[in-house]
């Protein structure tokens, strides 16, 4: 009898170690299936060519594919376990997964079918052929400037691509009233500023002046998004921002005059001139940023 109580107790023991391992689960195994009947939830997404986990509540689902739900675009109703953010996807041990956006489903960039669109679809390091939607590493050679053959987020410096430098500045430090920085090379996909410099200080060398007083004018570079172009005309450059030493911004656009603007033939970099009214200091901290690109700081002195 003892020993009939004690299977019966290992057994019930063995029933409950499965059930954890199946809702606590983190880990996903992407298959790839072109029908149902290959997949052993009998349920393919088609589209993406990947099976995906059958739920009736998002219990049933592993913590990175929380969001139980019918497959939009599916004929089938059956609700699936389906990713929601690159965030939730690398909640765990990992650091490169993306919610595929087709697949739905936590997979290794450029993994499925459906590829890359953008180098924010890839891994860290890592650059989207977007004629193949398939990720690959990055060079670390270049030549030119700009991005050029170099992964999102980094530029061509000196023949070898470097990542663009963290905002360091006051402007972009909240414990010294600064603006909060958002950006990140995995997550975002806006314009990259990659350089200002000086160009002059003092009396302005243009008429009419822009200041009462000395003039700044820096030469700022920047390379598009990957999807996008820098606009022909000054007129249609948005979403550039001006962030001050204590944190309040502003539209940059009017700190450039029009004949300051010079975009590339193919739209895919731009240099322009802004400029600044310093009054009587001497150094200034100034704080940069296009909306959904870095943050970018820069000291420039007399």
């Amino acid at each position: 009898m003892q020993l009939r109580k004690m299977m019966v107790m290992l057994a019930a023991l063995s029933s409950m170690s499965l059930a954890l391992t199946a809702c606590g689960d983190d880990a996903t195994t992407v298959e790839s299936c072109t029908s149902d009947t290959d997949c052993s939830s009998n349920f393919c997404n088609t589209a993406a060519g990947v099976c995906m986990d059958t739920c009736e509540s998002g219990s049933d689902c592993a913590d990175s594919e929380k969001n139980c739900a019918v497959l939009a675009g599916s004929s089938n109703t059956q609700k699936v376990c389906q990713c929601q953010t690159n965030q939730l996807c690398n909640s765990g041990d990992t650091t490169d997964l993306v919610c595929g956006t087709v697949s739905k489903r936590c997979e290794e960039p450029g993994s499925t079918p459906e590829g890359c669109t953008k180098d924010a679809d890839c891994g860290a390091g890592n650059t989207c052929n977007t004629t193949t939607g398939v990720c690959s590493p990055a060079a670390t050679t270049c030549t030119g400037e700009g991005q050029a053959t170099c992964a999102y987020g980094n530029f061509c410096s000196a023949s070898k691509c470097t990542a663009v430098p963290a905002p360091t500045c006051d402007n972009f430090t909240p414990a010294k009233g600064g603006k909060t920085p958002v950006w990140s090379a995995t997550s975002s996909s806006g314009p990259i500023i990659y350089s200002i410099t000086k160009l002059t200080w003092g009396a302005d060398v243009v008429s009419p002046a822009f200041c009462s007083g000395d003039t700044l004018r820096a030469e700022v570079k920047a390379y598009a998004q990957t999807a996008g172009t820098f606009p022909a005309q000054k007129s249609n450059l948005q979403g550039l921002f001006y962030v001050t030493v204590n944190g309040s911004q502003q539209d940059g656009s009017p700190l450039i005059r029009p004949s300051g603007y010079t975009p590339s033939a193919d739209g895919k970099s731009a240099t322009f001139i802004m400029n600044f009214c310093p009054a009587g200091i001497s150094t200034i901290s100034l704080g940069l940023y296009f909306t959904g690109g870095n943050e970018i700081c820069a000291q420039l002195s007399k």
